[in-house]
């Protein structure tokens, strides 16, 4: 059976060719009719707007998507659904979240890194470098999830290099005990003080 999905599908993918970007999914809920485009590098504002003007008017001619109450045209983001084996499989080497259905005997939460995908099944690396194999089947939702890298603080990269010691300064043998040697200014001879009595004598 044709879905609505299907046949937005037909008329999507003529205006995403125009627009070099792909249709990553269209989702049907509830007559909002949700078109996620993806292109490497991301989409851009400008570009997802031009697409929904499009999109709109080709289903305005087609005349038969009355069962359409809203149109959404986005970008997967950051951190992307994954549905089907297409989505696993541009995910790999990607940390993701699953969980699975209710009623199987095994721990439902699935995270860690996509190591594999295939038409019918996934297999995760857990934070224990454990290979877990899971079928897509099982899975009700997953997504992939934005690792955040942290940022030095500004200034410290600075304060890190002002730490760094002068050239030829000595140092301490590596793993020795004793302190690092200081420099000391060169002691200056200096006149002996007169005698001011013997001056005046």
């Amino acid at each position: 059976m044709t879905t609505t999905a299907d046949r937005i599908a037909r008329l999507v993918e003529p205006v995403a060719a125009a627009l070099d970007v792909t249709v990553y999914d269209i989702e049907d809920a509830s007559g909002t009719m949700r078109i996620l485009l993806d292109r490497p590098g991301g989409v851009d504002v400008d570009t997802l707007s031009d697409a929904s003007r499009r999109i709109s008017r080709a289903m305005d001619e087609a005349a038969t998507f009355d069962s359409v109450v809203a149109l959404e045209v986005s970008s997967p983001g950051l951190e992307r659904k994954l549905r089907t084996p297409e989505h696993f499989a541009g995910a790999i080497g990607e940390t993701i979240k699953a969980k699975l259905r209710p009623g199987l005997d095994v721990d439902r939460r699935v995270e860690g890194v996509l190591r594999a995908a295939d038409e019918h099944t996934i297999t995760v690396m857990d934070p224990d470098g454990d290979d877990r194999t899971v079928s897509i089947d099982d899975i009700t939702s997953a997504r992939t999830v934005f690792v955040w890298e942290p940022t030095p603080k500004p200034g410290k990269q600075a304060r890190d290099q002002g730490k760094q010691r002068a050239p030829g300064r000595p140092t301490a043998a590596a793993g020795s005990d004793e302190p690092d040697l200081i420099d000391e200014p060169d002691l200056i001879d200096e006149p002996d003080p007169i005698d001011e009595t013997e001056a005046t004598e």
